[in-house]
């Protein structure tokens, strides 16, 4: 006797999780601005970071000089 053949269905990530949901929930109109909101959150997170970045390479030369 053959073993029946094994399907390999991708289990969805939870992202992938998420966004099935909010398409059910919310319009595309509002999906849009939530996604560009978030982006503004990483964006304003990834300046902060060079900001913070920034101000140690000054701080390390002015004590050098």
């Amino acid at each position: 006797m053959q073993a029946a053949p094994v399907r390999a269905t991708a289990i969805p990530s939870f992202t992938d999780a998420l966004r099935a949901v909010e398409s059910l929930l919310m319009s595309s109109g509002q999906r849009t601005a939530r996604r560009n909101a978030w982006t503004s959150v990483l964006e304003d997170r990834r300046r902060a970071k060079d900001r913070v970045e920034a101000q140690r390479v000054l701080e390390s030369v002015a004590t050098r000089s």
